[in-house]
């Protein structure tokens, strides 16, 4: 009897664990629109940043995340520049319970990659003749939250 009970202490004191298989960029892009219309003077933009999100199961305990960051700079009705990055990550996560998957997908994952995303894209706005954009930490908690009440409200 003692023997059991062991056992199943040993299956229940399992931790979840999370490997990065891999992160790359799936799509770029970069338009700086205020070189195309030859936009001069002293710019001083209002920047949009959206995010979005998203998972899918590649096999047994293996899954794709993606972030997809966009950013919108305009000046008056001018846009100034346009960043979209798509970016992801292969995940093997185990002994984690059904029902934590989902948030885990969505705010954990992305909470890694994110430092990666914003190098990206403050890399890419420097290049492309902008100041560094330098994109504040996201709160994915929040994100989610704010998804769940959503659709919460879209299903009554």
């Amino acid at each position: 009897m003692a023997e059991e009970n062991s056992g199943a202490e040993q299956q229940q004191q399992v931790a979840p664990t999370m490997k990065i298989v891999n992160q790359y960029i799936r799509d770029l892009s970069f338009e700086n629109v205020a070189a195309q219309k030859n936009l001069g003077g002293e710019i001083k933009p209002e920047i949009n940043i959206q995010v979005n999100l998203d998972a899918n199961k590649k096999a047994e305990n293996h899954f794709e995340v993606a972030l997809k960051l966009t950013a919108k700079a305009v000046s008056g009705e001018d846009t100034v520049f346009l960043l979209e990055l798509d970016y992801a990550g292969l995940f093997i996560i185990e002994n984690l319970p059904e029902e934590q998957l989902h948030p885990y997908l969505m705010i954990e994952c992305p909470r890694m990659m994110f430092p990666f995303v914003r190098q990206i894209a403050r890399q890419i706005t420097a290049d492309g003749g902008f100041p560094p954009l330098n994109i504040d930490n996201i709160d994915f908690m929040a994100l989610y939250r704010a998804e769940l009440e959503r659709r919460a409200a879209a299903a009554n």
